[in-house]
């Protein structure tokens, strides 16, 4: 039987065709990229009429803090919101990815997205690249079924539980949690408790920092509470001002317009009829 004349496209993912060359040049010397070391702190909580998440503010390029005030809970539904721990682009790009297809699920069905529908998608898409997507997420909402806190790895494996951090403050958010967390928490408390988890992370973190950003998701609402916290003041201010090198002087204002100069070459090869 004849092979067919077209070729299958192949799955989505990334391409190990290059193993041999990567092994071989690792047997040489030649060390392979590591990976970025990026910090955040992202946790959730589940408290009586919902769902808590929070996260702190610093984005960091290595050793440099490059923006000191960004956002770390992502849109992706009405009744879900989504942290991302990892390199920001993948965590923007995936949760964007994501949202827009939970928009046009609704669109196609008419109902609310489900929890366990973002859950699935992320952890698919993710699994597909076999970590080299970096995002760690933190994904709660509520829906028709109640209120749903998931994590989800780089490589695509997910927990469920009450309570959950991430990125490189989990530990010392986790023990806020371990120690202060019950069940049946109230609205007050959670946020309360959510504050001191990231506070926790930001203070014994170097890559976490700045502000405490909170989302609170109970049925049919949503609050977002953007810098709810401000625990790093600017402290110190020069009383005399900050001077800086003087700019390049201008020598000369006057604007002097540009002619348009045709050159007609003639003697070139005569078309033919």
């Amino acid at each position: 039987m004849s092979s067919p004349a077209f070729d299958i496209p192949p799955k989505g993912g990334f391409s190990f065709d290059l193993c041999r060359r990567n092994e071989m040049l690792s047997k040489k010397g030649v060390n392979p990229p590591s990976f970025r070391k990026t910090g955040t702190t992202i946790v959730g909580l589940i408290f009586q009429d919902g769902v808590i998440l929070g996260a702190d503010t610093r984005a960091t390029e290595g050793p440099i803090v490059c923006d000191k005030n960004c956002e770390k809970i992502h849109y992706m539904a009405p009744n879900i919101y989504c942290c991302g721990a990892g390199t920001a682009a993948d965590t923007e790009a995936v949760t964007d990815m994501v949202s827009s297809q939970l928009q046009l699920h609704r669109y196609h069905t008419g109902r609310e997205s489900r929890v366990v529908t973002a859950l699935t998608l992320l952890k698919r898409h993710l699994f597909n690249y076999q970590g080299y997507v970096q995002a760690a997420l933190v994904l709660g909402g509520v829906d028709c079924t109640g209120p749903h806190l998931h994590t989800i790895y780089p490589h695509g494996s997910t927990d469920t539980l009450p309570f959950a951090t991430m990125g490189s403050g989990s530990l010392a958010a986790m023990s806020v949690f371990e120690s202060k967390y019950r069940e049946g928490l109230t609205r007050d408390e959670g946020i309360q408790l959510v504050s001191e988890a990231i506070c926790s992370g930001v203070f014994n973190d170097l890559g976490s920092g700045s502000n405490v950003d909170v989302c609170v998701i109970t049925k049919g609402h949503k609050e977002y509470l953007r810098n709810h916290l401000l625990p790093n003041p600017r402290t110190y201010v020069s009383s005399k001002g900050y001077s800086f090198p003087k700019k390049t002087e201008v020598l000369l204002t006057k604007i002097t317009p540009l002619k348009e100069k045709v050159i007609v070459i003639e003697g070139g090869d005569a078309m033919e009829e």
